[in-house]
């Protein structure tokens, strides 16, 4: 089921939206100084083109550069990549089958606005497997 999700996913969605994160990263990445936004947002690109079977965890001690480093991102471009998330979902509920596509592209407007601080890890391993204490 996840495959043919994904399958769907990548066409109606999943290709435009890692598009965008893959031109804010390229962005990002011409200052040396916002290369970290850049390598977040390639991240989340990847997210954004195979969202089923994975999900979003915070990572520990990610501390305070990340939380400065989310709000710089929101400001220049998480906001807008939020927005695209939306528009994308609200399009995709219209019909019965793009309603799982929809939630989907509800559950990455957190990430798009605060992407540092967070790690990608597959649902069937629990989020407690990608943490040392």
């Amino acid at each position: 089921m996840r495959l043919i999700l994904n399958l769907i996913w990548l066409v109606f969605a999943g290709f435009w939206m890692a598009l965008a994160y893959l031109v804010a990263g390229i962005i990002c990445c011409v200052l040396i100084i916002t290369i970290p936004f850049g390598i977040a947002s390639f991240r989340i690109a990847n997210y954004a083109l195979w969202p089923f079977g994975r999900t979003i965890v915070d990572r520990r001690g990610a501390g305070v550069g990340s939380l400065l480093g989310n709000v710089i991102w929101i400001v220049f471009a998480g906001f807008w990549l939020a927005i695209g998330h939306i528009i994308t979902g609200i399009a995709l509920c219209v019909t019965i089958i793009g309603i799982p596509l929809g939630l989907a592209n509800f559950k990455l407007i957190p990430v798009s606005l605060m992407p540092l601080g967070k790690t990608i890890v597959p649902v069937d391993r629990g989020a407690e497997a990608y943490y040392r204490p």
